[in-house]
């Protein structure tokens, strides 16, 4: 049976899915990249070689991501744009307009009914509309990052972000706990901020539905709360969101194969 591997190395995580000729999903890694890319890229392979069971040789691999030149046994590099239409096309062929956050960067892609990307928009200058931006502002509140989705949602009033640059943002927040504002309220206020920078890339692209949202911001709920009440739309979110740029690495290494 035929196998293609995807392996995306984003700037937070790397993450490794393998496909068979079905299109079925036979295994699947997600892990910290950390310090070193090659070495998280080899642990990912380990991983999908021991819980597949599979020998990887001449099975052929796909990357994606920042780091997809680390990738050493990789046939070809694909920009994360075109994986992660494809890789949400292959999950749901509906989807017409997906938004992408990670940790460094977000991205707005339209993508066409061939699951091929016809337009898109990207943020990678600025960390404001990133997951670096969540983590910055947790660690202001002293609450942990995956707790600072649920807190926000507690909110009744968020509180006002008007900067849209990390660092000066930072400083509203300073200012707002310092004016004795809720963590609750500042909280549900980044998410707005945050939010209103993605909402204009999407609607730069055109905001057709169904939309997704994918990457590891996609888990929170606040994120999604917010930037569906922006667009004005209901969200569709893959069950594991941060895999589609893999996954759609994995479906053309398949192609390829094929």
């Amino acid at each position: 049976m035929n196998m293609g591997i995807g392996i995306d190395v984003g700037s937070t995580t790397t993450k490794g899915v393998m496909l068979d000729s079905t299109g079925k999903v036979v295994a699947k890694s997600l892990m910290l990249t950390g310090a070193s890319a090659v070495q998280a890229v080899e642990k990912t392979l380990k991983n999908i070689s021991s819980s597949s069971k599979i020998d990887l040789n001449g099975i052929p691999v796909i990357s994606t991501g920042y780091g997809r030149a680390r990738v050493e046994l990789a046939e070809k590099s694909v920009t994360e744009i075109t994986c992660h239409s494809v890789g949400v096309h292959h999950i749901n062929p509906d989807i017409r307009l997906l938004v992408d956050v990670g940790g460094q960067d977000s991205k707005a892609i339209r993508i066409g009914p061939s699951g091929r990307p016809e337009d898109f928009e990207l943020n990678d200058k600025c960390s404001a509309g990133t997951g670096r931006f969540l983590e910055v502002m947790a660690r202001v509140l002293e609450v942990s990052i995956d707790d600072l989705g649920p807190l926000a949602l507690q909110s009744k009033k968020p509180s006002s972000i008007s900067s849209t640059c990390t660092v000066f943002a930072e400083s509203e927040v300073i200012g707002h706990i310092g004016a004795g504002e809720s963590a609750a309220d500042i909280a549900a206020g980044v998410h707005v901020s945050m939010v209103s920078k993605i909402s204009a890339l999407s609607k730069r692209v055109g905001v057709k539905e169904p939309v997704c949202v994918t990457g590891g911001v996609a888990l929170n709920p606040a994120f999604r709360h917010h930037l569906s009440n922006q667009l004005g739309v209901e969200l569709w979110v893959p069950e594991e969101p941060q895999l589609t740029g893999a996954l759609g690495a994995a479906v053309i290494a398949l192609e390829k194969h094929g």
